[in-house]
């Protein structure tokens, strides 16, 4: 019910706006926009679900991702390039610039959890210092200067720049769909199979047939966005070819929105299927007797930081890349749009609860929010209040939700 009901406010503010917008905010083009523009905020939203389980919060993610992309543009601008002396396009570039972000959030997301779990500071003081620390060196670190021209291999994980077009879009939505059915119905006959409770074949039935349809009908929207005519014509030229007469082609898939579908696939499975999961799950749902069978706590909350700041790099690549610039502002006010996805998505503040998908439908659900306001002229002091309220009202009512299930 949870996840039917978050899918059905995604669709009802989709339709809302697009009545508002004339049919302007489900053209293909601005869907294309608005997934691009949630996937840095959905993956470190992923890793914000880890955090909030076990009763923490991190307000530094998006300082974090800020200084990653100051670290990655650095690199490509000035330390590879002017002073080692590479071109931009060499293959070496990207992938150093790539491991220096996730090596940066890895090792600030570890300090934090170390300052957290071994110092017992608490974590909301840990992670505001780091939000008013790391943006502010990433500014001294690049002199208050925005970085580029990136490297343009790096810039496919951005968006426009990189799709996986048409036909592979089809092939990973057909893939996807029979990933979900089968794990839908698999996870039912598990649960049959040792006693336990599973819902009425019909809401089974109900919830595949939305969850196949949105993917398809995902793939369809984005591959019926198509390239502009002067764009296929210079990646024509690049070839020493000659564009044929009327010929069209559709972005399809973007490459980040495949990063974040990856980045889903193996926290869900981390969450569920590891004893780190596991043993995330049962700190968070009682710290004491975490602590008194044997989980080593104060480790554990260094690996969650640690991987929340993994997730904060990759974000800064992908943020970065869609800019196609290192600005000063990257990832501005991340942390609350981070924290509003999870909580939205069903993480429940008191700890011990939370989805991975959640949190992904949560971004979408901000994004699509914020997006929608904008396009029909909302100030952005508006829209923040907006998503505020909508922040409050989610936590209510989930809050009433569980309390009728007889949950704390």
């Amino acid at each position: 019910m949870r996840l039917l009901g978050m899918i059905g406010a995604l669709i009802l503010i989709s339709l809302a706006f697009n009545i508002a917008t004339g049919g302007l905010f489900l053209s293909p083009r601005n869907v294309f926009n608005i997934t691009i523009q949630t996937v840095s905020v959905a993956i470190m939203a992923t890793g914000m679900v880890f955090v909030i389980v076990t009763r923490h919060i991190d307000l530094s993610v998006g300082s974090i991702l800020a200084f990653a992309s100051a670290v990655a543009g650095v690199l490509q601008v000035r330390w590879l390039t002017q002073d080692l002396g590479l071109e931009l396009g060499n293959p070496l570039i990207a992938p150093i610039a790539i491991l220096g972000a996730l090596l940066v959030g890895t090792l600030i997301g570890a300090l934090n959890g170390w300052l957290a779990g071994y110092q017992n500071i608490p974590s909301f003081i840990v992670t505001l210092g780091g939000l008013l620390v790391w943006r502010n060196v990433a500014w001294y670190l690049t002199s208050g200067q925005t970085l580029g021209p990136l490297d343009r291999t790096l810039l496919i994980f951005g968006g426009a720049e990189g799709t996986l077009g048409p036909t592979w879009s089809w092939i990973v939505a057909v893939v996807a769909a029979a990933a979900a059915v089968l794990a839908i119905w698999n996870g039912r006959r598990n649960k049959a199979r040792h006693g336990f409770p599973v819902k009425p074949a019909w809401a089974e039935v109900v919830l595949t047939v939305v969850i196949v349809g949105a993917i398809l009908g995902f793939i369809a929207v984005l591959n019926a966005y198509l390239v502009p005519e002067n764009k296929l014509k210079r990646i024509f030229e690049a070839r020493g070819e000659t564009m044929p007469e009327g010929y069209t082609a559709g972005y399809g898939l973007p490459i980040s929105v495949l990063i974040l579908i990856v980045v889903a696939i193996v926290m869900t499975v981390i969450a569920r299927k590891t004893r780190f999961g596991r043993y995330i799950f049962a700190t968070g749902g009682n710290p004491d007797a975490a602590l008194l069978s044997g989980i080593d706590t104060r480790w554990l909350t260094v690996k969650v930081f640690a991987l929340m700041g993994f997730m904060a790099g990759l974000s800064a690549v992908v943020a970065q890349a869609r800019l196609q610039n290192h600005t000063n502002d990257i990832g501005f006010q991340d942390e609350l749009r981070v924290i509003a996805a999870a909580v939205i998505g069903g993480t429940a503040l008191a700890g011990g609860v939370g989805t991975i998908y959640g949190a992904i439908l949560g971004a979408f659900i901000v994004q699509a929010i914020q997006s929608g306001m904008g396009m029909v002229g909302v100030d952005t002091p508006l829209q923040n209040i907006v998503v505020g309220l909508v922040l409050v009202v989610a936590v209510w009512i989930d809050g009433i939700y569980r309390k009728r299930l007889g949950v704390r």
